[in-house]
């Protein structure tokens, strides 16, 4: 492996990336500067370092902050760095929307997990119970190059296997590609969609379901529901059931929804995401 500085080791993702790269790395520096991350990498035994020795050494350097910061933090870093880095992003939202500072000289690149499956097969409970992945349930990974060669891009994508390990499959995309997954897809989308889910579990329990029964029922429902959408099983749905949701679609969603996944909407959807909170 490459020489690594991670910056916002501390931090949630941090941490979890710190825990995977501190076993693949040959050199890895930590740079952390808030009393909480300090803290959580004092409790693993990790030594912080300054960015004056961190970043010029670094061969890749990922940006483990939030995406509110990135813009600052970035260039802050990047200005550092010697010719023929890499930086490595983990989410799209901040370089599609123009706010990462750039060299020609220094490649970028952006991986995001995929998070375990809700059909993986583990062989373990500990794996199962690894939702976010990156522990021990295996998961896959999307990458895209925005700037560098494809020397570049390999690196970027060998990192990013290592940072979120134990990886299934590694997927290529494109920049504006990751950005119809995320936010658009799985944010936009899948989160709310499942919130309003959740909203109608609480007011059916609210008047008078036994909440055992209305979530082994929902629970169960879901599974085999997404099971015969995205074909895991040889199976439909009743007539009764494509009947009412048919009906069920005018009452829940507007017309014209799904230009949520236009570009200029995926750009305001990134603009609130990296836009700080006063």
């Amino acid at each position: 492996m490459p020489t690594i500085a991670l910056v916002g080791a501390g931090g949630k993702m941090g941490c979890r990336i710190t825990d995977n790269l501190r076993h693949s790395a040959d050199t890895i520096y930590y740079l952390e500067t808030g009393a909480g991350g300090l803290a959580r990498l004092a409790e693993r035994g990790i030594t912080v370092s300054t960015e004056a020795e961190a970043l010029p050494d670094a061969d890749v350097i990922v940006l483990a902050v939030p995406d509110v910061a990135l813009a600052q933090i970035s260039a802050q870093v990047v200005a550092q760095l010697r010719p023929g880095a890499l930086l490595m992003l983990l989410d799209p939202a901040a370089p599609l929307a123009g706010k990462i500072a750039h060299r020609d000289d220094i490649a970028q690149c952006v991986a995001h997990p995929c998070h375990p499956s809700v059909f993986n097969w583990e062989p373990t409970e500990a794996a199962t119970r690894d939702f976010y992945g990156g522990v021990s349930a295996k998961q896959s990974i999307v990458c895209a190059l925005i700037h560098g060669s494809e020397a570049d891009y390999a690196l970027g994508a060998a990192v990013a296997r290592a940072m979120y390990a134990p990886i299934d499959r590694t997927h290529r995309l494109t920049l504006a590609q990751m950005a119809m997954l995320e936010p658009a897809l799985v944010e936009t989308l899948a989160q709310t969609c499942i919130e309003i889910i959740r909203a109608g579990y609480d007011r059916v329990v609210a008047q008078g379901v036994p909440e055992a029964a209305a979530r082994d029922f929902l629970l169960g429902h879901l599974r085999i529901q997404i099971a015969v959408l995205f074909g895991e099983v040889d199976g439909t749905f009743s007539d009764a059931a494509y009947l009412i949701s048919q009906r069920a679609r005018a009452i829940l969603f507007r017309a014209g929804w799904e230009t949520i996944f236009d570009s200029d909407d995926i750009h305001a959807q990134v603009a609130a995401i990296i836009t700080p909170r006063s």
